[in-house]
């Protein structure tokens, strides 16, 4: 297994210094589910909820998420992110969440997008919570991630 790199020499918590590694183009996508009755589903999709466009609402929280990570990720580096795009969708059984993150900069934007997808997912939660308690958010996951001194990943 590689070394931790969030963990120092005796093991205490640090921020990776990135000073000396190269501005590169970098994007990551990940993606999560939020589990629904159909019902639930229907009300969603109408736009015509107490709360209005759930999924519209949902996709800017992402997007907020996603600008605000280093303020949440206690190691993260707070980054200029050149894009990011948080896509609500209609899928079997529930909402698919899908979040990706683009930037220029010295550190990958994985958590980025991670965070995105998740706080989409909460606010989906959130905003639907009146009609179904017993939703369940699952499969949050990192799809892919390009660029950076590790190359190119893409989840199996």
């Amino acid at each position: 297994m590689s070394r931790l790199t969030h963990l120092d020499e005796s093991g205490r918590a640090r921020m990776v210094d990135v000073s000396d590694k190269p501005a590169t183009t970098r994007e990551a996508v990940a993606e999560g589910f939020l589990r629904m009755s159909a019902e639930t589903l229907a009300l969603a999709l109408s736009g015509e909820g107490k709360k209005g466009d759930v999924r519209a609402v949902a996709e800017i929280a992402g997007v907020m998420a996603a600008k605000r990570t280093a303020d949440l990720i206690p190691m993260c580096h707070p980054l200029a992110l050149s894009k990011v795009e948080v896509r609500a969708e209609a899928a079997e059984g529930g909402l698919s969440v899908t979040a990706r993150v683009k930037t220029t900069g010295p550190t990958g934007v994985e958590m980025e997008a991670l965070t995105a997808a998740s706080v989409a997912l909460l606010t989906l939660y959130d905003m639907l919570k009146a009609a179904e308690k017993g939703m369940v958010i699952e499969q949050v996951r990192l799809l892919e991630k390009t660029g950076g001194k590790s190359g190119d990943w893409r989840a199996t």
